[in-house]
């Protein structure tokens, strides 16, 4: 790619944080932010709005190519409008995020996404959050991290998240969830979940948000990628 705009790529299973961290650091740095996960849950919900099955491959594609999507910057938090319609809740129950690690697996959904995910790349910087940034959509980002946690802490996390939300959920299925999700992401064909040859991992088990932050703003400044803050 020949962009010159810098990428932070942030990849890892869902739980360990990509979310969170991707925000705080591109609003740290004013840069822009990829979710890539979000145009994988939005078109796993546009599939069941219009009912249209998750192992349809040619018509998933569709989807992904023509999504009637906006993001909508707010404060600190985004709405996410597919078809003119706040979709920003509904993409993030445990159904949906099911649902886009099926429709993630298909290799016609993951092209057809792949030049919109690119077109985030614009100056000063990008911050893109996911789970093949790194390995396939930002192969020449100069700064790659693979952030992870256990599943029994990404568990407890998401219990808490649901909680906090007034969602009664049982801890025990939801880390079956996590587990039988990372399996399939990091078992599937095309781009499966891993870290890229030259990405450094980092474990959040024990980490705090703040701690992670200033952990990535530091590497990009060591790498003369943002100045400090």
């Amino acid at each position: 790619m020949s962009d010159s705009a810098p990428v932070l790529t942030i990849d890892g299973p869902g739980g360990a944080g990509k979310g969170t961290i991707s925000r705080l650091v591109a609003a740290r740095l004013g840069w822009h932010l990829l979710d890539s996960g979000a145009l994988y849950r939005l078109t796993a919900l546009a599939a069941v709005k219009h009912e249209v099955p998750l192992d349809d491959e040619p018509a998933l594609a569709h989807i992904a190519a023509t999504l009637d999507v906006v993001f909508v910057a707010e404060n600190d938090a985004a709405t996410v409008l597919l078809e003119g319609r706040d979709a920003t809740a509904a993409i993030r129950t445990e159904q949906v995020g099911d649902a886009a690690s099926r429709v993630a697996a298909l290799p016609a959904v993951r092209q057809a996404l792949l030049q919109r995910q690119r077109d985030f790349r614009q100056a000063p910087g990008l911050v893109a959050d996911g789970r093949d940034m790194g390995t396939v959509v930002f192969t020449d980002a100069p700064l790659k991290i693979f952030l992870t946690a256990s599943a029994e802490e990404r568990a407890r996390r998401r219990h808490l998240q649901l909680r906090e939300a007034g969602v009664d959920a049982s801890l025990s299925s939801l880390l079956k969830e996590i587990q039988a999700r990372d399996a399939r992401d990091m078992q599937r064909s095309v781009a499966p979940l891993k870290p890229a040859i030259d990405a450094i991992t980092l474990d959040t088990t024990r980490l705090t948000i703040p701690e992670v932050v200033d952990r990535l703003t530091e590497l990009l400044t060591e790498r003369g990628l943002a100045s400090a803050t």
